[in-house]
């Protein structure tokens, strides 16, 4: 989700923030993400990616352009090189988050133990060699947001065999921990916020993610060709055992939330490599909202969010000329589609004046988190491995409040 531009045109939704609050709790609330409902067990690897053939698109006096990357993946059970569960922030990105991007929401620095958060993935576990070569999928987080904010819903698709490569956005995601303890903050906001600045911004932001995702792209792509290619780009030694030869580059998926989203569909147009696409709640941003995608595409809509209420829809969905489908979730707002869903809930319990239906509406969140694991994986299941399934051809009594909209 985006944190500095929730309030703006890009979260569709104004976001009314409560003064902070002190928690009842005299400890830190202590908060948990919902497991993964896949059969496989799930790893994880952090790693440090650097494209030196541009300067920083965001930054242009830094030579080169630097990443972090997470990958998410089916890992072997009870293989040797297992490490601990993996945290969902590091620390210095968890004490961030916690001082600056925390408060906006209404709670307090300190109120909430957010470095205590732990994923269900093993660092650097061994890959899981009878999940068979992995369909990739690339996600974004919103405008600012870190990649951590789509942890519940990546590390379902991993256990259900799939790697998922999560991506931050140096000097726009709010915080990016590199190795050594260096941590990396975005880059002010202007300090007036027109309509027109934040066009602009929003469009170069976009721009720099395209750009990013490409490159990564050529990096998952030296993974799936071997130990050569994959020493020759320098990636090969932070590798968990059975990652080389693992991705399986022709199947290819994008996801994102909000502008991340919309990056999702510029990349499902514009790179052969990708093969089906997904927009969590974004508005589309630059060429794509006029021209569309030829490839499956689907995007899941907030309560409010309509073609009728946002433009870059309508038009994006009358060029789109493939299979598509818009999905509405009752009771859902913009920041459901993050680990907002689950996190913010938990908080709200604890710590008194915490705006929640600002943030992640009135849905339940268990069905709210359910039913979008079931329909993104569907998804991908039907365009990436051809698995039939009749979960888009009408309501699913399972999933009583998301809305097929012809």
């Amino acid at each position: 989700m985006s944190l500095k531009l929730a309030a703006l045109v890009v979260a569709v939704l104004p976001l009314v923030v409560a003064p902070a609050a002190a928690a009842d709790a005299k400890e830190p609330v202590q908060v948990s993400l919902p497991a993964p409902g896949g059969p496989y067990r799930v790893g994880t690897v952090a790693m440090r990616l650097v494209d030196r053939s541009r300067p920083d698109p965001l930054v242009p006096a830094k030579p080169y352009r630097e990443l972090m990357i997470s990958l998410w993946y089916p890992a072997a059970a009870g293989g040797d090189g297992a490490g601990p569960l993996a945290p969902h922030m590091a620390p210095l990105a968890a004490a961030d988050w916690d001082r600056h991007s925390a408060p906006p929401m209404g709670v307090r620095e300190g109120a909430v133990d957010w470095a205590g958060t732990r994923t269900t993935a093993r660092v650097g576990a061994p890959v899981e060699r009878r999940a068979g070569r992995l369909p990739v999928v690339l996600f974004g987080s919103g405008d600012g947001g870190p990649r951590t904010l789509g942890t519940a819903l990546v590390e379902d698709l991993a256990s259900r065999g799939y790697l998922v490569v999560t991506v931050d956005h140096t000097y726009e995601a709010d915080q990016v921990e590199f190795p050594g303890r260096r941590l990396v903050r975005a880059l002010p906001l202007p300090a007036k916020l027109t309509p027109e600045v934040i066009e602009r911004l929003l469009a170069r932001h976009a721009r720099a993610r395209l750009t990013d995702m490409r490159f990564v792209l050529d990096q998952i792509g030296a993974l799936a060709r071997g130990r050569g290619e994959a020493h020759r780009r320098g990636i090969a030694p932070e590798l968990p055992e059975g990652m080389l030869g693992a991705p399986d580059m022709t199947r290819v998926g994008a996801l994102g939330q909000s502008l991340g989203g919309s990056v999702a569909a510029q990349l499902t147009r514009d790179d052969r490599r990708v093969d089906a696409g997904v927009n969590l709640d974004g508005a589309y941003v630059g060429e794509v909202a006029a021209r569309g995608v030829a490839r499956p595409f689907m995007h899941l809509a907030a309560e409010t969010h309509t073609r009728g209420s946002e433009p870059s829809w309508k038009s994006f969905w009358r060029a789109s000329t493939g299979w598509k489908r818009e999905l509405r979730f009752k009771g859902a707002a913009h920041g459901s589609f993050t680990d907002l869903q689950a996190l913010l809930p938990q908080v709200a319990a604890r710590v008194p004046g915490v705006p929640l239906a600002d943030f992640v509406g009135t849905v339940d969140p268990g069905r709210s988190v359910a039913a979008q694991r079931a329909y993104v994986a569907a998804f991908f299941d039907l365009h990436l491995r051809g698995r039939q399934t009749r979960l888009f051809e009408g309501p699913d009594a399972r999933f009583p409040g998301v809305a097929l909209i012809p």
